[in-house]
């Protein structure tokens, strides 16, 4: 990748950006009324007089700076980072910066998305020049004002400063600043001169989070807001044929009772419709019964009382016909090659030896801490939207479309998320509430209970991988992974995954089978079994190869030429160091006898992550005491945020493989709450220790890449243990009979 250190922007790459910054040019705002250089953050910002400064910044007449952060917060500390970029530039102390929620905005702001871990990436540069050339046009006006050349002048800390010694505050020159061109070049920072990127900093909403305020979107309520419970049905593939409301209906609190779902089939059978919200509105389609009342325990206790009748539509699916359905697959002739490099028939008919494994893991729900809810206000003049969403702008647009209402009516608030991945993607609450308020022309709040989440929820597809390996000469001399997915393809968008490009004969198939039960992104999505898989599968060819586990990845790696095959994203170069500092980091073979040790490495989400995981055995059952982890994600932004992603990148990762489980019985999920579905608990969580790859390539994403790698590390680490290879998800199962054989 390209090395950026000083980007030079001409004012037409400019005005591209500024029109995400301001909808025009900058000189049409009030940059700023004053920006002391003695300026400290009042207690009550609130107290404050604010001057607009563009959609990002406004600043008070102390020079305390408020920047708005564009992109939903979910837990990854894009509300942090983010602003960090624009008062980089824009040269102001992180300590008299707030930052706040921006709302949905498609004239000023780009990609309003959470999702693919992409935030810092796609914003790196947009965000950083925005505060750049504010800065910049502020320089030029104190230049003009003293009359001397603006590259005399330098600006930092909110006070600008000529080579005779004269300084003014910002504020002393910004209505000239206003009547000023766009500079047409602006230049950012080195990254030597960074004061803000690069240095810890504290989550913005930490005080608010552990004191209890109202951040997240249950805390969001407004005066005469009712509350909406719905009953959906409870199997996949089943309809509502007749319901009894009178005992519901009887209760103190319960307004009403009604039933929603005609808006989404509507809007499913448009000749035209986002192809991106087709699972989430399916979702919607169905006919729901909808309590309304004075309160989430009035309208969920009236939802119990429900008597409603359900038949069913299509063929209502289980556990056992999907792990059928799948093996079929895998067995079968009908698949989409996805790439094909080489010869493999040929590699495999001349091998040596051949090697295959059949590697299994069950649909995961997503388990957000906050269930899913939505505020919707739909009036004649405008529809506002408040809550978690990960994507506010696909959500407004159908929103709009299922209302029959122009895009610009729909405003959407967006709260801080009480977890997302990748569940919040889907819209699917968002219409719902939409839908509600619009019927009963109230103000509405959605709220679901952890039964309502898992029971109807977005899945991880159920998935299995058959890899071979062709052993020719004591070398890997071909590949062949077959991949078979309940509804879509986990490989089927980026088939050019490490060790594509290592290995000459190479071939990735994939076939899937289309099921009611609705599936989607779950967090690392495509990555978050793959790495598993194949991360284990290569450990057993070290083994079988008598190599050092970590030598074979390196060895592989030399065969890819970084840059040659434009479909390979991963680099070469960047993957070995990272490689090489997480062995070294994690003292790789030469912990004591009763440490066992495993090795795993990926790229995901354009970052490269290699881990090694730490266990030992007790009482049969492996403790996993530390995880080493090393990243090269280019520019860390902060140091802070990136481990606390990372950490919970494996914990999470190492979690849902060693527990994670979830089966279906005649359509319908066997674990609704956390009673019996299993997660990773505190003293079961190892110790994290994360170590960057130093380097001043443009930041890439964090949110995701901690966590594909975690599991095959672990699994990799049991075999070194107990010579048991793990090849299906979760774990636990396999241990205990573990347990049983080695009689503990």
């Amino acid at each position: 990748m390209e090395n950026k250190n000083k980007i030079t922007f001409s004012r037409r790459n400019f005005i591209r950006t500024s029109a995400l910054a301001s909808g025009g040019l900058l000189i049409g705002f009030n940059f700023f009324n004053s920006c002391k250089e003695a300026a400290v953050p009042p207690v009550d910002v609130s107290k404050l007089n604010f001057n607009d400064f563009n959609a990002f910044i406004k600043i008070a007449d102390n020079g305390y700076v408020t920047i708005f952060s564009p992109n939903p917060e979910i837990g990854q500390g894009v509300k942090t980072s983010m602003p960090m970029l624009i008062a980089e530039e824009l040269d102001v102390p992180w300590e008299h910066v707030s930052v706040e929620q921006g709302a949905l905005d498609t004239e000023n702001f780009q990609r309003q998305v959470a999702g693919g871990s992409q935030s810092i990436r796609f914003g790196w540069d947009a965000l950083r020049q925005t505060g750049a050339t504010a800065k910049q046009m502020l320089v030029n006006a104190a230049a003009a004002k003293w009359g001397v050349d603006a590259s005399s002048c330098t600006a930092s800390d909110g006070i600008i400063k000529n080579s005779n010694g004269d300084q003014l505050s910002y504020g002393d020159v910004v209505n000239e600043a206003a009547t000023l061109e766009v500079p047409e070049d602006v230049t950012l920072k080195l990254p030597k001169d960074y004061k803000i990127i690069g240095k810890d900093a504290i989550n913005v909403d930490i005080d608010d989070i552990i004191t209890g305020k109202p951040l997240f979107g249950l805390d969001y309520k407004t005066d005469g807001m009712l509350y909406a419970s719905v009953l959906r049905p409870p199997a996949f593939g089943q309809i509502l044929e007749s319901y009894d409301a009178s005992e519901a209906k009887a209760l103190s609190g319960v307004i009403d009772v009604i039933v929603i779902g005609e808006k989404a089939r509507n809007y499913l059978n448009q000749e035209k419709f986002d192809p991106s919200a087709h699972w989430s509105v399916r979702l919607s389609e169905s006919d729901k019964v909808v309590v309304i009342g004075k309160t989430t325990w009035d309208v969920i206790k009236g939802k119990k009382a429900i008597k409603a009748i359900w038949k069913n539509k299509s063929l209502t699916e289980s556990t056992e016909l999907h792990d059928k359905k799948l093996n079929d697959l895998l067995n079968g002739k009908e698949f989409d090659t996805r790439r094909s490099d080489g010869n493999v028939k040929k590699a495999f008919a001349n091998a040596d030896k051949v090697i295959e494994r059949v590697y299994e893991s069950p649909f995961l729900p997503h388990n957000c801490m906050e269930p899913m809810n939505f505020y919707a206000d739909v009036k004649n003049e405008k529809v506002h939207l408040v809550g978690p969403i990960q994507t506010p702008e696909a959500a407004a647009k159908v929103v709009a479309s299922l209302l029959n209402r122009n895009i610009e009516d729909v405003h959407v608030d967006m709260t801080r998320m009480g977890g997302g991945f990748g569940r919040r993607l889907y819209g699917d609450f968002v219409y719902e509430a939409a839908e509600i308020s619009d019927k009963i022309k109230q103000p509405v709040k959605l709220v679901s209970t952890r039964e309502d989440d898992m029971a109807l929820g977005v899945y991880r597809p159920a998935i299995k991988y058959k890899i071979a390996a062709a052993i020719k000469d004591n070398k890997i001399s071909g590949y062949h992974l077959k991949e078979a997915a309940i509804n879509s393809n986990m490989y089927g968008l980026i088939p050019h995954f490490f060790p594509a490009g290592a290995i000459e004969n190479y071939q990735v198939d994939t076939a899937n089978y289309q099921s009611n039960i609705t599936t989607g992104a779950w967090r690392a999505p495509y990555t978050n079994f793959l790495a598993f898989a194949e991360q284990s599968f290569i450990d057993e060819l070290a083994d079988e190869l008598n190599i050092d586990p970590v030598q074979l990845r390196l060895d592989l790696l030399k065969e890819v030429k970084d840059g040659e095959d434009p479909n390979i994203q991963y680099s070469a170069k960047r993957m070995s160091d990272t490689i090489k500092l997480a062995a070294e980091k994690g003292n790789w073979r030469k912990t004591s006898d009763n440490v066992f040790q495993g090795f795993a490495a990926y790229y995901s989400h354009n970052t490269h992550v290699a881990e090694v995981v730490d266990i030992t055995m007790k009482n049969g059952q492996p403790s996993i005491d530390k995880v080493t982890v090393a990243v090269d994600c280019g520019i860390v932004v902060n140091p802070t945020g990136a481990k606390n992603q990372i950490e919970g990148g494996v914990i999470d990762g190492i979690g849902h493989a060693m527990y994670g489980d979830f089966s279906f019985e005649n359509g319908q999920p066997q674990d609704v709450n956390f009673n019996t579905y299993r997660l990773i608990r505190m003293k079961e969580t190892p110790i994290v220790e994360t170590h960057f790859v130093k380097n001043e390539l443009s930041p890439t994403g964090l949110g995701e890449p901690g966590l594909p790698p975690a599991g095959g590390a672990l699994a990799n680490a049991i075999k070194a243990a107990t010579g048991e290879v793990l090849t299906k998800q979760p774990f636990i199962t396999s241990l205990k009979n573990l347990q049983t054989d080695l009689k503990v």
